[in-house]
């Protein structure tokens, strides 16, 4: 065939194609509103002057009223123009119109899953932020030089605190107190702390007003005027600041890397943050954020929420406690002022209270009837009068953070799921997630 006769050819195919895509369109345009005819493959383009969609729009709205249709190419768009019409559709319709739409000129760098990135910086931020307004009632900037050196200490203690030199130091404390190495830098860095929390405390006490307490230091002024009488008090400056210390700690680091954990694992099982974001959606939708009482009609969450906490054990050791007087104890006599340390991870991985105690498994937290159940071995936060005092803390901050992240987003890997590895780099006394990258796409 030559040239001649192919070129009719090509034409009636392209006449065929075109015709066969107008009528794919009318036959859905019939079900959107009125809008300007479009064109084969380049729908409204033309018609639009993309230096000024706004005018373009204006002109569309005299023309076919409050709501329109206008084709991005093949793509529809339903334009809302008005307050009632807009009112009507995202408010009195807020489900039906609050899904996420994609916008290209933000989404399309993160159509093939976004960009990589490593959580460990926004969740620590985040976190600690959460305790600085709680404490020190403001928070900071990412960037705020005071901030960034007060995380830095933390990171830098808490590494310390749980490394094997440090774990060391409490069973051998002489001998480690004469040895040199990084367990010597723990005091100048709790010195660090304490002189950044005293300036903190004196900044509150020139402004504090009994009257009015804006945050914990406040109220702990408080009570310290109110017992300055009584010897006993517990509430004295020394205390302030250990107290203050603890509650970062236990509401920085650990929550921290649980959350930082706990993304890892959903990458690994998808299924199971799909059913978490179905749960959201349906207890809470799309349209206002998560609060704590949605806790109470969300069991699946909340028991995914549990099992992340045990299965990361992210500390695997308790506090060391100290025996007050000579105790009889199952058969054996602990003299007074023994050092005793639980070892927490023997309850969280307990086969007699978990079924598969070294599998990630929200059915640890689940009855047969999809109930959220409690689990008396499960003490990430340890028990008793030694408990974490950042505990109701820390669960409320986890349960927030994690349902507003998968309230917004998917979890995406570079990975596949097999080769996510979600066990535990072991250091010192803590667990950690092996560093890892994750993408986050608008759902």
């Amino acid at each position: 065939m030559g040239l001649f006769g192919v070129l009719p050819f090509l034409l009636v195919s392209c006449i065929t194609f075109l015709l066969i895509l107008i009528r794919r369109r009318d036959a859905t345009k019939g079900k959107l509103p009125p809008g300007p005819t479009p064109l084969p493959l380049l729908g409204n383009l033309l018609q639009l002057d993309v230096r000024n969609i706004v005018t373009s729009f204006q002109k569309f709205q005299e023309q076919y009223g409050s709501v329109f249709t206008v084709y991005m190419g093949s793509r529809p768009i339903v334009v809302l123009c008005g307050y009632g019409t807009i009112k009507e559709a995202l408010i009195d319709n807020a489900e039906a119109f609050g899904g996420r739409g994609l916008m290209m000129g933000v989404d399309e760098s993160i159509r093939d899953y976004g960009h990589p990135f490593d959580p460990t910086f926004y969740l620590s931020h985040a976190v600690s932020n959460v305790i600085c307004f709680v404490v020190f009632g403001q928070r900071f900037e990412y960037e705020d030089k005071q901030f960034v050196f007060l995380l830095d200490v933390i990171n830098k203690s808490f590494r310390l605190v749980t490394s094997a030199p440090s774990q060391m130091k409490n069973f051998f404390p002489g001998l480690m107190r004469i040895l040199p190495g990084p367990h010597q830098e723990g005091p100048k860095y709790m010195k660090e702390l304490i002189n950044f929390i005293s300036q903190r405390v004196q900044i509150h006490r020139e402004s504090f007003d009994p009257n009015c307490p804006r945050d914990f230091i406040d109220c702990f002024l408080a009570k310290m005027e109110q017992e300055k009488e009584n010897p006993t008090s517990e509430f004295h400056n020394e205390n302030l600041a250990v107290t203050v210390l603890n509650l970062f700690f236990a509401g920085t680091e650990t929550v921290s890397t649980t959350l930082r954990y706990g993304l890892l694992i959903l990458l690994r099982y998808p299924e199971i943050e799909a059913k978490v974001q179905e749960e959201i959606d349906r207890v809470i939708g799309r349209n206002r954020s998560p609060s704590l009482e949605d806790r109470s009609q969300m069991p699946f969450t909340d028991a995914v929420i549990h099992e992340i906490q045990r299965f990361v054990d992210v500390s695997p050791l308790a506090p060391p406690h100290l025996v007050t007087c000579d105790t009889h104890f199952r058969g054996f006599s602990i003299p007074k002022g023994t050092t005793v340390v639980p070892f927490l991870s023997s309850c969280l991985h307990d086969p007699q209270h978990f079924q598969t105690p070294r599998k990630f498994n929200p059915q640890h937290f689940l009855d047969e009837r999809g109930s959220f159940r409690k689990n008396e071995a499960s003490l990430p936060f340890s028990t008793g009068k030694r408990v974490c005092l950042g505990e109701g803390l820390a669960r409320m901050e986890l349960f927030l953070f994690l349902t507003t992240v998968l309230q917004n987003f998917h979890l995406k890997s570079l990975q596949e799921r097999e080769e996510i590895d979600i066990s535990a780099d072991v250091r010192g006394s803590s667990k950690l997630p092996r560093p890892y990258n994750l993408c986050v796409v608008p759902r």
